[in-house]
């Protein structure tokens, strides 16, 4: 991913943190035809391997596992708060006029190696690590023991999961960091006013390091 030095993040804990938040990206392999790419939610097991591991599963109907090269990494892509940033912003539209548009974003690459398995036992632990992770923080959190198991197993049945071992992470932070701090700030409060606080706050937490 090009990544100028402005941007480069280079924090594991970061990287981690924007996945887990993010926990949905796009799994990208290579077969002997080309490139494949599916949309899917997946759990960063952080303290599994030197980058961590991803998990998670894709439909059996979907070839994309089968076709998988054994040879070339694959690549998971999770975006994070991302918008437009209007050169209205600057206050250097106004000083020179030398402006154009832009996009702030937060992008996380990470590359690595992956492995499927179609096991009934770890699947049902994929689905329901991965259906903790996102009802643990509702009031009622549902769990897969309230449908009934012969249910749950006929949807393991048509699912194939995957175990992605992080060999690289990269990332980019693209949040205004080299403009200077009047068009900095232009920014932030032209994003507030517009009610895109998620791509703010990111650019108040990279501005406070």
């Amino acid at each position: 991913m090009y990544t100028p030095k402005h941007f480069d993040q280079k924090d594991i804990e970061a990287l981690h943190a924007m996945i887990r938040g993010s926990g949905f990206g796009t799994l990208t392999t290579f077969n002997d035809e080309g490139i494949e790419a599916s949309h899917l939610p997946m759990l960063l097991k952080h303290e599994v391997g030197t980058l961590g591991t991803l998990h998670g599963h894709m439909a059996r109907g979907n070839g994309q596992w089968r076709r998988v090269s054994k040879t070339v990494p694959a690549l998971a892509i999770f975006l994070g708060p991302n918008s437009y940033v209007t050169p209205s912003w600057y206050t250097t539209k106004q000083l020179t006029g030398k402006v154009v548009p832009t996009w702030n974003y937060v992008a996380v690459h990470a590359y690595g190696h992956l492995t499927f398995f179609d096991d009934p036992d770890e699947l049902k632990t994929v689905i329901s690590d991965l259906t903790e992770e996102h009802e643990n923080t509702r009031p009622k959190p549902w769990e897969v023991s309230d449908a009934p198991a012969e249910f749950i197993d006929a949807i393991a049945k048509g699912i194939v999961g995957f175990k992605f071992s992080i060999t690289r992470l990269e990332g980019a932070w693209k949040l205004s960091q080299n403009r200077g701090e009047d068009d900095f700030s232009g920014v932030l409060n032209g994003l507030r006013a517009d009610g895109i606080s998620d791509v703010a706050d990111e650019m108040e937490k990279v501005k406070s390091k």
